[in-house]
């Protein structure tokens, strides 16, 4: 067996729950491998120590990937996992009164964002619709950040921006309707990636293609099983017991709505769209999240996806029950 490590982004949630599954179902150990999971410190966390070699494999978003490298690492993305950024915009119906259904219905209103990256892909989601002077973005507090949920509570602002099923957390705890407004399904760019250092995946590649196999397989199953995936992931963490629905749906609004691209129909999981990258870069540069230049083809490879495995090849059918 191959001993290796895995940096999640952050602890244990329904995002990860196929990882778990993979692991539960023996899917690394039939590849030969021992996989030690961490708990994480957030995505730029994750694909730094994947670049330094402190760990085999990271689970980290594309744009701190992108981040990163702009910094003098080189974290490799060896997989996409979501071809759509799980940010997204929420509200609660009562503070804005309507159903938030498209981006040109925030002319006017303030969007408070919760961090800098999902500020930025607010920013670019409004320069897309042609509304950004129309609409107030407020910086992020760096001391209230946590809290932007408490503002739209009280209709201090009209939105927030963070991720799939903050509204949904709203709205089972306040019993208040909620909308969340899904970035990615109108901003082309990546969501979670699977990085390393391409050291390592220069001197171990069946490794990392063992390693992407087992993960595929991990994520096939989960998606045609969602209430195991999630059995998994408590078993990993009995205190996600009493938010085990909130997990589920998370976890099935990133199969759903998340993974599933024509890219990945076309060529399968983990294959990367170049222009994806080359979006995400031209928004993480008009601002000051990259401290230096990227050249977004160098952050991502194909090369260690198995291209005769049919559950990369045929994932697209195998989630659909047709294989």
């Amino acid at each position: 067996m191959t001993s290796i490590t895995f940096q999640l982004n952050w602890e244990p949630n329904g995002f990860q729950a196929p990882y778990f599954l993979a692991r539960e179902r023996g899917f690394y150990e039939a590849e030969g491998l021992e996989v030690a999971f961490v708990e994480g410190h957030g995505s730029p966390y994750a694909a730094e120590q994947a670049a330094r070699n402190e760990t085999t494999v990271g689970l980290a978003g594309a744009s701190a990937v992108l981040s990163v490298r702009s910094q003098g690492f080189e974290p490799l993305a060896v997989a996409a996992v979501t071809g759509k950024t799980p940010a997204a915009v929420y509200t609660l119906r009562d503070v804005f009164g309507e159903p938030l259904e498209r981006p040109e219905q925030l002319a006017g209103r303030t969007v408070a964002p919760s961090a800098t990256k999902t500020r930025i892909l607010a920013a670019q989601l409004l320069e897309d619709a042609g509304i950004r002077d129309e609409v107030d973005l407020p910086n992020v507090d760096p001391r209230t950040h946590h809290r932007v949920e408490h503002r739209l509570l009280e209709g201090e602002i009209d939105a927030a921006v963070g991720v799939v099923t903050n509204g949904l957390e709203l709205e089972r705890e306040h019993d208040r309707t909620a909308d969340e407004l899904l970035i990615g399904d109108w901003l082309p760019v990546y969501g979670m990636t699977l990085v390393t250092s391409p050291a390592f995946a220069a001197d171990e590649p069946e490794t990392i293609r063992a390693f992407l196999r087992a993960t595929a397989r991990g994520w096939a199953a989960a998606t045609t099983d969602p209430a195991a995936a999630i059995d998994a992931l408590v078993s990993r963490n009995a205190t996600l017991e009493r938010r085990r629905e909130i997990e589920r749906e998370k976890f099935e609004t990133a199969s759903r709505s998340l993974q599933l691209t024509d890219q990945l129909r076309a060529a399968g999981w983990g294959t990367h769209d170049p222009e994806r990258w080359h979006r995400l870069e031209a928004a993480l540069a008009e601002t000051d999240l990259l401290e230096g230049p990227v050249e977004p083809d160098d952050a991502w490879t194909n090369d260690y996806l198995d291209s005769d495995a049919t559950v990369l090849t045929e994932y697209a059918d195998r989630i659909s029950g047709d294989a």
